[in-house]
């Protein structure tokens, strides 16, 4: 497990890697390179993430991230060159089931938030549902 030191540097460093990332799209002849600080930028932020302090049940992310990227594998596949605004479409809906499972991760882990849903603020339940709506319309429309 990092340390919130270590895990803070490591997040700033992946997103000066996702700015560099992002400026260097703007032209076919750094497109390559920026293509690369993007991976590496994801890369970075994805073991901090796994490794970082707070997370429990490793074999549970390690699950998730086999699942997702067969599903994600099947979905290119699918979807032809010439498709592109609908394979956005559909790994976008991805990011909605995401907020999806955030917030079940949320209620399964209620003693740590007892004391906000004591004082009424029970945020986390409407952001899933609207997230869950969307990827299902998008799944729908991908199917």
């Amino acid at each position: 497990m990092f340390s919130i030191g270590i895990t803070s540097a490591a997040y700033i460093a992946a997103a000066v890697l996702f700015i560099l990332s992002f400026g260097g799209l703007s032209n076919q002849e750094n497109a390559k390179r920026a293509v690369w600080y993007g991976i590496a930028g994801m890369a970075i932020a994805i073991v901090t993430t796994v490794f970082g302090p707070g997370v429990f049940n490793l074999g549970w992310i390690i699950h998730a991230l086999a699942i997702g990227s067969f599903i994600g594998q099947y979905v290119a596949a699918k979807v032809q060159m010439t498709e592109m605004p609908q394979l956005v479409a559909a790994l976008h809906s991805f990011v909605g089931l995401a907020a999806v499972f955030i917030g079940l991760n949320a209620d399964i882990m209620l003693s740590a938030i007892q004391d906000m849903k004591a004082a009424g603020l029970d945020r986390e339940v409407i952001p899933p549902k609207i997230s869950g709506d969307g990827f299902s319309r998008s799944l729908q429309q991908l199917l």
